[in-house]
């Protein structure tokens, strides 16, 4: 029997691991780089930021607020500090340039859990029986705040595994396991990136900053392209791939869906080098 091809490889074989890697290795550098920052304060009195990514303090001066968290607050009748919504606008200017979900891949925590459940799913080659839509994240998100508006509070606090898993590693992370644990189970064996691509509500709002965003994906050279079908193994949304590396020579090689992370994996891994960062023209 031979040996079952996984994505990469011929990456690997042709570019070399570290070109095959570069934007992966970057990410986790930045992942783990913000995550660290936020540790530093409580463990080492160093506070180069204070908070939480819902809402902190950069560098001592730079406000930066979740947008789900403040469109809770409003609906929920609170009126947010000037602080907080300069740290909206903060956030809102940043990721419009540089894609909603430059967040999912570049700044959660979260997505260091999900894509071991999918490389965990790729490689027992595990086909999971439950179908959901990826407009569910949507009517979740929409469903958050009407709840948040019906309760007066902020209420996706009480459930948000990020804020969870940051105030977990430094006071326990107690029921906090069980949420992590669900997460990971359910994308390794139940359905391929079932939480970032299909739950998430954060994620939704990120994409909706992004439906503008100037950074893009390009398949550059998709006349190269020898479908070997990496770029969508490895691709959190796939869906989003399709319309610019099948697209006819009239249409866009840009990928200019919203939902695309702008991860950069599919540049790593394409053995033909098929995509590149561009812009959205």
């Amino acid at each position: 029997m031979s040996k079952q091809r996984r994505p990469g490889q011929e990456a690997v074989t042709r570019k070399g691991w570290l070109r095959a890697n570069t934007w992966l290795l970057l990410r986790r550098a930045s992942q783990l780089g913000i995550l660290g920052m936020f540790l530093l304060g409580p463990l080492a009195g160093l506070w180069l930021i204070k908070g939480t990514l819902s809402a902190s303090t950069a560098f001592g001066f730079l406000p930066l607020s979740d947008p789900l968290t403040v469109a809770q607050s409003l609906v929920a009748g609170h009126v947010p500090a000037v602080e907080v919504l300069v740290g909206l606008l903060v956030v809102l200017a940043v990721y419009t340039v540089l894609g909603g979900r430059v967040y999912c891949a570049w700044v959660c925590p979260i997505n260091l859990l999900t894509d071991a459940a999918a490389w965990l799913n790729r490689r027992l080659a595990i086909k999971g029986n439950l179908n959901l839509s990826r407009s569910l994240r949507y009517w979740l998100l929409g469903l958050i705040v009407i709840s948040a508006a019906g309760t007066g509070s902020i209420i996706w606090e009480w459930f948000n595994p990020v804020t969870m898993v940051q105030r977990g590693l430094l006071f326990g992370m107690g029921l906090a396991w069980l949420l992590v644990a669900g997460i990971f189970l359910l994308d390794a064996f139940v359905l391929r990136h079932g939480w970032c691509g299909h739950l998430c509500p954060v994620g939704a709002t990120y994409s909706l900053l992004g439906r503008f965003a100037l950074l893009r994906v390009k398949a550059s050279g998709r006349e190269q392209c020898i479908d070997c079908l990496d770029c969508f193994a490895v691709c959190p949304e796939p869906q989003v791939i399709r319309p610019a590396l099948k697209g006819d020579k009239y249409s866009s090689a840009v990928i200019l869906s919203p939902n695309c992370l702008n991860c950069g994996r599919c540049i790593d891994i394409c053995p033909q080098d098929v995509f590149c960062f561009s812009q959205r023209t």
